[in-house]
């Protein structure tokens, strides 16, 4: 019988996925990552990790009478994640955690467990889907049916041979189904709310929750035009992103929008907005995945955040190893620490971290 590790969260996602691989007949165990520790300055309640999270993900593994495992996963969760999470806001760059979640504790650090368990694959309750191309025998990341929930840009760090061990039985269903199931099914997870936030910071308080991790209070500094004139202060460069209008308590008559973070100088760059458009982008940890190397520009759809519509584009990867894509239009508040990832189709091609 073909074997799998559900990655349990606790919500209705990955257990309606448990249920459904069972119902494709696997034997299925289940297991949950506790990824605060005990002191970890945060509010965790209701956060992916947070304790009921755990009793809600056992309780559904019990209904299916399926053995149920919690892994501390603390140790990397705060080293790969919320650390880099804060070094990346004190060095001007706005990351993305779930990226680095998925690239170094779900598929990392979880499916080592999967290995060491001996079991034949690994399952999220991620929206996306897993393609094997029949002429290749190469395994692909493919978008959710469901375009509101397609979670792909978050998996583009996943490589050929770590999706030929991983499931996403949710890619094909739009979360109204989802739903449905885990009612039907009587489900503690089905009317759980989904998590809207990063899961350390479930406040939106990002910087307080970087001085509280480091221990430092980041310095106030100038705001400066493009020109370098002092226009006023600002409260610490983390308190910024590129894009930003609201919170920079500057008054000049017109809408000024945060374009540059210049964190040597530790000055925040005020413009227009006309300033904020560029069409190059540079990347790097790139991976690729349904191809093996770009030394040439490749007709490409581009996404620089989540919520972006993917944009057509030329993309090819230098012997340097970094990533550039040329969009055909500029495109607005390309922002350093953000993932630029690349489609052809339904199909990602891979991405990297902008620099």
């Amino acid at each position: 019988m073909k074997t799998a590790m559900i990655a349990m969260s606790g919500g209705v996602d990955s257990s309606v996925a448990a249920l459904l691989m069972q119902q494709q007949g696997y034997d299925c165990v289940g297991a949950t990552m506790t990824l605060f520790r005990a002191g970890d300055q945060i509010v965790c309640e209701r956060a992916c990790g947070a304790p009921d999270d755990a009793a809600d993900a056992a309780a559904v593994a019990a209904r299916l009478g399926m053995k149920h495992h919690v892994f501390d996963a603390s140790a990397a969760f705060r080293t790969h994640v919320m650390a880099g999470f804060a070094d990346a806001y004190e060095h001007g760059r706005t990351p993305n955690p779930c990226v680095e979640c998925n690239r170094c504790l779900k598929f990392g650090c979880l499916m080592d467990k999967m290995a060491e368990l001996g079991l034949d694959c690994i399952v999220t309750g991620h929206y996306a889907r897993v393609a094997k191309d029949q002429e290749t025998g190469r395994f692909l990341l493919k978008k959710a049916v469901d375009p509101a929930k397609d979670q792909s840009y978050f998996l583009y760090a996943l490589t050929p041979s770590q999706l030929a061990h991983i499931r996403f039985p949710l890619g094909e269903l739009e979360k109204s189904e989802v739903r449905r199931i885990a009612e039907e099914n009587g489900f503690v997870t089905a009317k759980k709310k989904d998590s809207q936030d990063i899961c350390f910071v479930p406040d939106g308080d990002y910087a307080g929750f970087i001085e509280r991790f480091s221990g430092r209070s980041c310095p106030e500094g100038d705001f400066v035009d493009l020109q370098g004139s002092v226009l006023g202060r600002h409260r610490g460069v983390i308190h910024y992103t590129i894009g930003q209008r609201k919170g920079l308590g500057i008054a000049v008559g017109h809408p000024l929008y945060v374009c540059g973070l210049d964190t040597d100088q530790n000055r925040v760059i005020l413009g227009e907005n006309e300033d904020l458009f560029q069409d190059a982008v540079t990347a790097e940890r790139v991976n690729l995945i349904a191809v093996d190397a770009m030394p040439v520009p490749m007709r490409v759809e581009a996404k620089i955040r989540y919520r972006h519509t993917a944009q057509p584009a030329l993309a090819w990867v230098s012997d340097d190893g970094l990533l550039h894509v040329k969009f055909d239009t500029p495109q607005r508040a390309v922002t350093p620490g953000q993932a630029v990832v690349l489609y052809q189709g339904d199909t990602v091609l891979g991405g990297g971290t902008i620099i």
